[in-house]
């Protein structure tokens, strides 16, 4: 039965999606019972598993793992939300998918999502703007919170500088030249260049730099390390809106080399940008100069963990609230 039939019991059951993901759990207040399967793809993304199941979830939380579906599919699934009165609270973390080289599916996802959602949240101001100019809503701007804390005793190599070369998303569409200008800009600053392979990427073509690049695997286990080793890492996205790794070497003291797209530098102020998006192009002069002029600051010190568990705290308050908001208009249909 819903929590509509017992108003007593005030604790909201969610169902999230994904069902755990660092941000998932990092956000989700103490007293909510969260409510499963575990696993994904997530069934709650189903519209027969929604109407089979809408009396046992109060709320179900949309951060991502939609972005496989059809458009169609996720507007018959916003109509079975409707129908049977399950109310939907949904964060945009991504206005441009970045592992769809077309924006025009995760356009149609938004439209339908953000038409039926009874809250919108979104983690920058810039962020919210750009909601409430596309779609007409208005987002809540919540915090990024901390995802990792620093490796104990593991300090950062002055002048190294570190690019990902991911196999996920769009592919780079110049990845030998971002490697030539982020290298540049390294040897300018007095550094060198390591350069983080995914699995199944092949190093791109570069003239022999000798000991200023080297070619790493990216390891997934000990990705936080591989980011407090750096002095600067270079974020590669030419699409996209906020980022994790951002949030990573924010608490661990990595100063980050972000893109123009997206919101990257409304979500840390403390970021050099160069050009990279898709209406300009990738720009490797801006690059060399970005790489270079982050590369003569210090490095940032790592958060502070008092202030980061305080953000903390405060984004899962908002949670709690919107959450209490959306079952108590439940209650009173």
């Amino acid at each position: 039965m819903s929590t509509a039939e017992h108003p007593g019991d005030l604790r909201p059951r969610v169902a999230t999606v994904p069902h755990h993901d660092p941000y998932v759990d990092a956000v989700l207040p103490a007293g909510v019972v969260r409510v499963g399967p575990v696993g994904g793809p997530s069934p709650w993304l189903d519209p027969g598993y929604l109407a089979v199941h809408a009396a046992d979830v109060d709320v179900v939380h949309l951060h991502t793992g939609y972005g496989h579906l059809p458009e169609d599919e996720v507007v018959s699934w916003t109509e079975t939300a409707r129908r049977t009165g399950v109310p939907i609270v949904t964060t945009v973390h991504q206005l441009r998918d970045p592992e769809n080289p077309s924006p025009q599916r995760h356009d149609a996802h938004l439209g339908a999502l953000l038409a039926t959602a009874e809250v919108v949240l979104t983690l920058t101001p810039g962020a919210a703007d750009e909601i409430a100019e596309r779609f007409g809503r208005t987002a809540i701007v919540v915090a990024h919170p901390s995802v990792v804390t620093p490796v104990p005793d593991l300090g950062a190599e002055r002048g190294l500088v570190g690019l990902r070369l991911g196999a996920r998303g769009p592919a780079v569409p110049d990845p030998s030249g971002l490697v030539r200008a982020a290298l540049s800009g390294a040897v300018n600053g007095g550094g060198r260049l390591r350069v983080y392979l995914d699995d199944g990427v092949v190093p791109p073509p570069v003239p022999s730099a000798g000991d200023t690049l080297e070619y790493v695997a990216r390891d997934d286990d000990g990705w936080v390390a591989q980011l407090q080793e750096l002095h600067v890492a270079v974020l590669a996205e030419r699409c996209g809106t906020h980022s994790r790794d951002l949030e990573i070497c924010r608490d661990v003291g990595t100063r980050v080399v972000a893109p123009s797209c997206g919101w990257f530098a409304d979500q840390w102020s403390d970021v050099v940008t160069y050009g990279n998006d898709e209406d300009d192009g990738f720009d490797p002069v801006s690059l060399d100069a970005a790489v270079t002029a982050a590369l003569a600051r210090p490095a940032p010190r790592p958060a502070d963990r008092a202030w980061r568990d305080q953000q903390r705290a405060a984004v899962q308050a908002v949670h709690e609230q919107v959450y209490a908001q959306v079952m108590g208009d439940r209650r009173r249909d």
